[in-house]
């Protein structure tokens, strides 16, 4: 799902600064006049002393435009420029601090009229896809750029005096506080300039499409004024989305008319104009086709529709194609759900993280970002749920608000024929799906079992499917981005990987299909991947050649006090190794903290799990794939919830992220069919719908295996008792603390080269 990711955050800093204070005072920073008066003071004081500024131009450019020194800047934008590999028709770094600084150093007579006559030029002269890039950088949520700044405002700590914070505090305060500076002066007059430009390039038009069973569904049209002067009939891009911004509810189809193409931003049923109710994921697979009806009947259309977008607009794609319209040329799913599978549960253990995504596009015809930004709101009930034992189902009843999006998804707790009837499914279904796909997801991104899904089932029900996969170090949101990060969650990025503009590549894949154009040079074969810490792409012809040959790795318990180990024997001097859990106790105990934030630690937590440990590596080894495996256990109860996470431990004791699984230990070998255990007998598990990874394990690196029960405040707790797991409640249904036993014989494949 789509998650609000705010810009500024990538600005955060990790460099030290020098151990001076800054004069700042509370009286500063009790309002926004206050510390815009202060604010320019503060960098000022830091440019005049030794500091990160000194080695890190970005730091420097920061704290120029906040002294107000417009030509420094300005060199500084062009010098971080200068080594940054960007594509020629994105938009520059940093446009809309350079902007702000050419305005400023322009003129000092800031009206309306100022702005106009500074930035107007600017926009005229770029290319229709330099300007939608622009449009695309220059966007910022100056209620949440406020939000942010008042947390790092109530994060400072001033002397005794209450005259000074550190330069460090200060440096971080600088680096919130200057996007929402910046574009809370530049947002006003720009936004009529940016709406003028885009009416002088494209023409506009609202649509309303009917169903043959009457839904009426809201759709934008934009088509280059060129292409409408000329009468010509174009191919079309389509996205089809939930997500109805309240302003320019059209802003996704741009892109695709800069590039050309008559391009639709159609709705899901419920938004906009339409009058239907809001019911996520349940009538796509018959809308989307309906909108492409649509488009194929109409006189600017060439008859030919290739879809993009992400998340949930990857999975209307594939929703699409469980009956598949001739009119259909191509998709492009980008970070791709698959309801039921990878949310709102994942392996048919339900998620807490996106409760409160229902009410966010639910709410009205638009979206609810005041209710969705409220995350401390999320977060507190999630962690009151925990605490409170009480059933799963009763969670929105903490929360005083009726969700009858999750009560509704709670009735399918398996993979069940609600769920199978959004997407593909079956061999019928999917022998069906012959059009070109290409698929962009990362190694971080928390649905990419999901996306994976979806290729896997096209390998498994075709021999030769045409589906391209692109995947690198990414999250849910830079996978979508134009831009990716140089660090994330604490992983630094390779070059290769900064470079990739998702959105580009879209559109130069559906430029390949549905004009001829050449195939994008990157995608060199079906399975395209990232080996980070080679800074360079590999190739595979399918996921299944990635994981021919695995390396089995067993579990080895071993006596007490001794370290476990993964050994490529499965002898063991212990025959299990076993934990104690009280699934009843929430006062201050969870197990399972298995999500990749950060990438790499200094440490794991010890409190719960137990590790697993393989020999050094001789040599450095290629990961490139997903773990998969089967474990044997015994428990004294009727299920359990597993978590499974793999780090490469370095030789210098890092742990770094490779990958995870969570899953319902009664649905390892099903996940339409529920099998209780039996207490106190073995049960073989399998699991295999885990995080695919590549990077190159260096050689002296050890792999840690870290087992576990799920039980934490981000998914339901299973407590055992063999009922509908979201109808349980603690400690009623926990019963005497869950006793498992992870047996000798047990293993893990690695996709090791």
């Amino acid at each position: 799902m789509r998650i609000l990711c705010l810009a500024f955050l990538c600005f955060l800093l990790a460099q030290p600064a020098a151990a001076q204070s800054v004069a700042l005072r509370p009286a500063d920073t009790a309002s926004p006049q206050a510390l815009a008066l202060a604010m320019p003071g503060v960098a000022r004081a830091l440019l005049r002393e030794p500091g990160p500024q000194d080695k890190d131009r970005l730091v420097l450019m920061r704290l120029q435009l906040l002294a107000g020194q417009w030509i420094e800047a300005q060199a500084s934008i062009e010098a971080i420029r200068l080594t940054r590999n960007a594509a020629a028709d994105s938009a520059p770094a940093f446009l809309g601090y350079e902007w702000f600084a050419a305005a400023h150093a322009q003129t000092k007579d800031l009206d309306g009229k100022g702005w106009a006559a500074a930035l107007q030029p600017r926009l005229a002269a770029m290319s229709d896809r330099q300007a939608v890039r622009a449009q695309e950088a220059l966007q910022f949520r100056l209620p949440a750029g406020w939000q942010a700044v008042q947390q790092a405002v109530g994060a400072l700590r001033f002397d005794a005096d209450g005259t000074q914070v550190a330069a460090a505090q200060a440096l971080a305060l600088v680096n919130t506080y200057l996007p929402y500076w910046v574009y809370e002066q530049l947002l006003p007059p720009l936004a009529p300039l940016l709406a003028a430009d885009e009416e002088r390039r494209y023409l506009r038009d609202e649509a309303q499409i009917r169903s043959p069973n009457g839904v009426l569904l809201s759709a934008y049209v934009l088509r280059p004024r060129a292409a409408v002067a000329a009468g010509q009939r174009l191919p079309t891009a389509l996205v089809f989305s939930i997500y109805a911004e309240t302003e320019r509810p059209w802003r996704n189809a741009l892109l695709a008319a800069a590039h050309g193409f008559a391009s639709v931003a159609a709705f899901s049923r419920g938004k906009l104009d339409s009058p239907s109710p809001v019911l996520p994921y349940e009538h796509e697979a018959t809308d989307v086709n309906t909108v492409i009806d649509w488009i194929s009947q109409q006189s600017w259309s060439d008859g030919q529709v290739g879809m993009h977008g992400g998340s949930y607009d990857g999975f209307a794609q594939w929703a699409a194609l469980k009956t598949p319209h001739p009119a259909l040329k191509t998709i492009v799913p980008v970070v791709a759900a698959m309801p039921g599978l990878g949310l709102p549960m994942e392996n048919n253990v339900a998620l807490t993280a996106n409760y409160g995504w229902a009410f966010y596009v639910g709410n009205s015809r638009h979206l609810d970002d005041r209710i969705y930004n409220d995350r401390a709101r999320w977060q507190q009930l999630s962690e009151r749920w925990y605490a409170s034992g009480r059933p799963f189902r009763e969670i929105d009843q903490l929360d005083r608000e009726p969700n009858a999006w999750l009560q509704r998804w709670l009735r399918h707790e398996r993979f069940d024929a609600y769920w199978q009837a959004m997407v593909p499914y079956g061999v019928a279904q999917w022998s069906r799906i012959k059009i070109p796909v290409l698929s962009i997801t990362g190694y971080y991104d928390d649905g990419q079992i999901s996306a994976l899904e979806y290729l896997r089932q096209h390998e498994a029900h075709q021999a030769n499917p045409q589906h391209v996969l692109l995947i690198g170090p990414w999250d849910h949101f830079s996978a979508q981005s134009s831009s990716k990060p140089r660090v994330l969650l604490g992983l630094p990025l390779d070059a290769v990987a900064q470079q990739v503009d998702s959105p580009a590549l879209a559109m130069a894949w559906l430029d390949h299909v549905l004009r001829g154009a050449p195939r994008p040079a990157l995608l060199k074969d079906r399975i395209n991947y990232q080996v980070t810490g080679r800074n360079t792409w590999a190739n595979a012809p399918s996921l299944r050649a990635l994981h021919a040959k695995p390396t089995r790795l067993y579990l080895q318990p071993a006596a007490t006090g001794a370290a476990h180990r993964l050994s490529p024997s499965a002898a063991a001097s212990s025959p299990f190794a076993e934990q104690r859990i009280d699934l009843a106790d929430r006062s201050s105990t969870s197990n399972n903290d298995y999500y990749p934030n950060p990438i790499v630690r200094a440490e794991l937590d010890r409190s719960s799990g137990l590790l697993f440990t393989s020999d050094p590596l001789p040599a450095p080894r290629l990961y490139a794939g997903s773990f998969s495996g089967k474990l044997r256990i015994s428990i004294n109860k009727r299920d359990v919830d597993l978590g499974l996470t793999l780090f490469e431990l370095t030789p210098e004791g890092e742990y770094l992220h490779l990958s995870y699984f969570l899953g319902r230990a009664s649905h390892g070998h099903d996940l339409e069919k529920r099998r209780l255990l039996r207490a106190g007998q073995p049960r073989w598990v399998r699991f295999e719908r885990t995080r695919m990874n590549a990077r190159e394990l260096r050689a002296g690196s050890r792999l840690v295996l870290v087992v576990d029960v799920n039980k934490n405040s981000g998914a339901q707790v299973n407590l055992g008792s063999g009922k509908p797991v979201s109808d349980e409640a603690s400690p009623r249904d926990a019963g005497p603390p869950l006793q498992i036993r992870w047996l000798a014989g047990s293993y893990i494949n690695l996709p090791l080269q």
